[in-house]
């Protein structure tokens, strides 16, 4: 009969009531979590200020490069007018030049396909979505040079071509020396001082590239490059052949001039550090001595291939003074 509460179905068990509960205070709006404030702009991979940002760093990398890039099939790529005619100048073993079609011609263009045409370096004519293609949409003004992969040398070949030599061996080893300039300078300092051949690791460290090639003015066709697995090792390997190793660093309490000359006359290993970091600390340990090159209080520490440039000259001095 109506209103009959006790028939059988007419009462709810206790908790199986759907919906919201009397007194329940919005439980589940205030379960909801938040995803906690807006990200910026630059963080959210899809908003153009991303991808900007994203653009902005490519670029920065291709200046600091010196207009190289790296190919997935190991070649080096060298773009724009200035770095392609000063590597032609400088007789780097280029591959081949490639030349926009329909490209505005200037005094450098000119003079790239003169060197080219000159040396039997192949040229080739290609479209500018070629060109963007191969630069990853680089700079390049209508000019890309490419560079075969470098063949590295191991530490222990270099040492072996300096006592062929007639001079005694003259290595430079760089520790944690990341910018590709840098490196092209070390050599070029390296072939006007005399010394056979240059160190690098083969980790977080520059490697042989265009931007080198360019810097290097061609040196690199005088002194060889070699990579070690491990610089500390290679160094001790070094020291048990008989050459001293001496390390380029500010806190040095023996300054340039004081090293012994017949420490400079020897077979010598010559240690540089990067300009942020300098030496690490095992390879400060590893080398026999420490030098310094003494500079103006206040005054900040040199480019790393400056302070290897002013070294390999007091060194040189020393040789000749024998």
């Amino acid at each position: 009969m109506a209103g009959n509460s006790q028939r059988r179905g007419a009462m709810r068990n206790e908790g199986s009531k759907k919906g919201m509960q009397v007194g329940s205070g919005g439980q589940r709006r205030k379960a909801l979590k938040g995803k906690g404030p807006t990200p910026k702009a630059t963080e959210r991979t899809a908003h153009p200020a991303a991808r900007k940002a994203r653009a902005a760093t490519k670029q920065a990398q291709r200046n600091q490069s010196g207009g190289a890039r790296k190919r997935k099939d190991a070649r080096e790529v060298l773009m724009g007018r200035n770095p392609v005619v000063e590597a032609l100048r400088a007789d780097i073993p280029a591959s081949a030049l490639y030349v926009q079609q329909f490209v505005d011609t200037d005094d450098r263009v000119r003079e790239a396909i003169s060197i080219a045409a000159d040396t039997g370096l192949p040229l080739l004519e290609v479209s500018r979505p070629e060109l963007d293609r191969m630069t990853d949409g680089g700079v390049h003004q209508g000019l890309v040079l490419t560079v075969p992969p470098y063949a590295y040398k191991e530490p222990d070949e270099l040492l072996t071509q300096a006592f062929d030599s007639d001079s005694s061996p003259l290595l430079v080893a760089l520790d944690g020396v990341t910018d590709p300039r840098n490196l092209g300078a070390v050599v070029r300092s390296a072939a006007a001082f005399g010394a056979h051949g240059v160190i690098v690791p083969e980790r977080r460290s520059a490697g042989v590239t265009g931007a080198v090639w360019k810097t290097s003015a061609g040196a690199l066709t005088r002194v060889s490059v070699a990579r070690a697995t491990n610089l500390t090792r290679a160094l001790v390997a070094l020291k048990k052949s008989g050459c001293m190793t001496v390390g380029l660093t500010a806190e040095a309490t023996t300054t340039l001039a004081e090293l012994d000359p017949e420490i400079s006359r020897g077979p010598l290993v010559i240690v540089v550090g990067s300009e942020g970091q300098g030496l690490s600390r095992l390879v400060a340990d590893t080398c026999d001595f420490t030098v310094s090159i003494p500079m103006e209080s206040g005054q900040e520490s040199l480019n790393a291939s400056v302070a290897a440039g002013i070294v390999l000259y007091a060194v040189a001095g020393s040789r000749s003074s024998a």
